[in-house]
Order: C-alpha cells, then structure tokens, then sequence
C-alpha cells in the first residue's frame, strides 16, 4: 500500500514545504488540492507547472491525484464543465499525476436527472483523459454519497478513463457499511480518502484512529496494491490541529491498519 495526504490540510502552503513534509514523514505523494486559493491550479502558467514537478521528484514524492471541483451531475450547460475536465486533465498530465478527482454537485436534482448529467459529462471527457494517461475519479460525495450511488453513474459511463475515489465519510455517512462501498465500487476504485470524525455531527478533522470512522474496516476491502490518501479537511475547519505535527502518527497508523490486514489474510 502507499500512503498520501491532501493539501487540504495545508491550505497555502507553497509545495516544496508540502513535499519536504510528506517526504520526512514518509509519505509517497500528495493529492494536490486544485483551487486558485492554491500555489498551484488549472490557471497556473507551464513554468509553474515545470518548477512543481521538478521540486516533488527531488523530494521523491508523487502527484497522487489533482483534487478538482468540478460537478458533473449539476444542472446547466454542458460545455463549462467540460472545460473545467479538460483544464484539470492538463494539470494533472503536466503533473504525472494519474487521477482527477471531481464531485458529484447533483444536489437538490432527481437523482435520474443527476445521474443523466454525470454519465453523459464523464462520457465525454473520458477519452480525452485516457489519451493524456489520466483517470477522472467521481467521488462519493454531496448527491452520490455513496458506492452504490456512484457505481451506477459509473457502470453506464463504462469507460477506462473514468473511475471512483472512495471517501470513507461520505459512505458512512450515507449509511453503507465499508464492505458494501468496496464490493460496489471494486471494478472503479482508483483511491481511498480516508479521515476521522467524532461523530456524524462533529465533523472536525481529528487524527486518525482518534474518531468512529471504520478506517480498519474499508482498508480491509482494498487490494494491497492501492492507494490510501489522508484528507484532513484543515481549511474548511481553521480550529483543527495544525496538520503537520499529526503527520508521523497518522502514517504510523495507517501502516498499523495495513499491517493488521495482511496478518488477517
């Protein structure tokens, strides 16, 4: 397994200090968070792209995925969303990066509706992903909270170049257990965010294993070979813990959680 965070949780911070991070606390990558907010974005010039990727490689750390905010079930016009795909699908391939993240956004909308946007969007930009060597990942999130939800949209696109990213909370919140999301979500998953909560309610990052999430539970389901990102959502709660001096236990425990795994099979 290799292990990852998300600049979410270091909102700002310029990327040769994330990557010195996640290299001293052996983390393989980072998912890079995708916002103008951020040191680096779709509107970011080649240059900054090029310093990026030289910075991370001598870090020896890797783009995981580029955590865009595109919404493919959302209602309006076809064409800005498109746009919005392709414009990440760059960064991501000017980053080496294999994975796009986007969300759902269908809130609000019949789910048929929702379901209708996300296919036909996802169907057109997947051949211009897989041709840049890029997955666009639909996360379980807002309208598709879960596998299931997000499997359909998936099964009926039925193209390489789109797949799922799990986010361990929203399935939980949405009531399916982890071994429902992993056997819904198997033959799509790209990666798993994972994090922790107090409860349903209080949904301050903590450090993981300080929470009720059932981290042990999803890990069990993923293959050995895959991805576990930490999303630590610091910027959308400025109170939290800062995220950095959580690093060392938070990859100690993610490695706990593998561990135990293997010695169960």
């Amino acid at each position: 397994m290799k292990y990852a965070f998300s600049t979410l949780g270091l909102p700002g911070t310029p990327l040769t200090a994330t990557a010195a991070l996640a290299a001293a606390h052996g983390f393989d990558g980072i998912e890079l968070r995708a916002h103008p907010e951020e040191p680096l974005h779709p509107g970011s010039p080649a240059a900054e792209r090029t310093a990026a990727l030289r910075a991370l490689t001598a870090a020896g750390v890797t783009v995981l995925g580029v955590a865009g905010y595109a919404r493919v079930a959302a209602s309006g016009a076809d064409d800005p969303v498109l746009a919005e795909l392709r414009s990440l699908v760059r960064l991501a391939a000017d980053l080496e990066a294999p994975w796009v993240r986007v969300f759902p956004g269908g809130t609000g909308l019949p789910r048929a509706s929702a379901d209708a946007h996300a296919t036909r969007r996802l169907r057109a930009a997947a051949p211009f992903a897989e041709r840049h060597g890029v997955r666009i990942l639909l996360e379980t999130h807002d309208s598709h909270p879960t596998g299931a939800a997000v499997a359909q949209v998936l099964d009926e696109v039925a193209h390489p170049g789109a797949g799922a990213l799990w986010d361990v909370l929203h399935t939980w919140l949405g009531g399916e257990s982890p071994t429902e999301s992993g056997r819904a979500l198997a033959a799509h998953l790209g990666y798993v965010q994972v994090k922790d909560v107090a409860s349903a309610r209080e949904l301050t990052p903590l450090g993981l294993g300080a929470g009720v999430l059932p981290l042990a539970e999803a890990v069990a389901t993923l293959p050995p070979d895959g991805w576990l990102c930490w999303e630590y959502e610091k910027r959308w709660y400025p109170d939290a813990a800062e995220l950095p001096g959580q690093l060392a236990q938070g990859r100690e425990h993610l490695e706990r959680l593998v561990s135990a795994c293997s010695r169960d099979v």
